[in-house]
């Protein structure tokens, strides 16, 4: 029973350090978002085409996994750093059989992204800042960008969601055009 002990607290002595490490090394943890945006965010992908989705910081794999799951034939690509998460994403893309789901262990500042139809994101200010230099550099394609609370600076939305929460939180979606870049 004293190994089961050491080995638990072994266990979560790692889960933690890995976790403080990943949000230490990128400025922000792993934070998932509420059932209220992800329906609103997937509700705003569904009206965005049918291409694929990039979720930019796919964290636990919450968004990533309901949206595959919803659209089985849509190509969808989640970026991760923070291990944990990442790993956790994978554990349930494998158990729930999601084909259509692409899971990266990458910074996504430093990779060529596919183009895609829908980009999602559920960042701060300054990666928000990063992710709009990107799209001006035209280094980042896509046709839509949802934001989740966080907007993109000197960009207006096409169409913001305030969801019903206790800080009316709003879900941004912005159409990218190549003028505006």
């Amino acid at each position: 029973m004293i190994t089961f002990h050491i080995f638990l607290l072994i266990f979560t002595v790692l889960i933690t350090v890995s976790l403080v490490y990943s949000s230490v090394k990128l400025g922000i943890s792993p934070m998932p978002s509420s059932s209220k945006a992800y329906n609103a965010m997937m509700a705003l992908a569904d009206e965005a085409g049918t291409g694929p989705i990039i979720d930019l910081g796919s964290g636990w794999g919450n968004f990533v996994i309901r949206i595959a799951k919803r659209n089985p034939n849509r190509q969808i690509i989640g970026y991760e750093l923070s291990f944990l998460p990442w790993f956790t994403s994978i554990l349930l893309k494998n158990l729930l059989g999601l084909n259509n789901l692409t899971l990266h262990r990458k910074d996504f500042y430093n990779t060529n992204l596919p183009a895609a139809s829908v980009l999602v994101c559920y960042l701060y200010p300054e990666a928000m800042n990063r992710i709009n230099n990107k799209l001006r550099l035209k280094e980042i394609k896509g046709d839509f960008l949802i934001s989740n609370n966080f907007a993109l600076p000197s960009r207006r939305p096409c169409k913001v969601i305030p969801l019903e929460d206790f800080y009316k939180s709003p879900v941004y979606l912005y159409e990218i055009h190549e003028e505006d870049t």
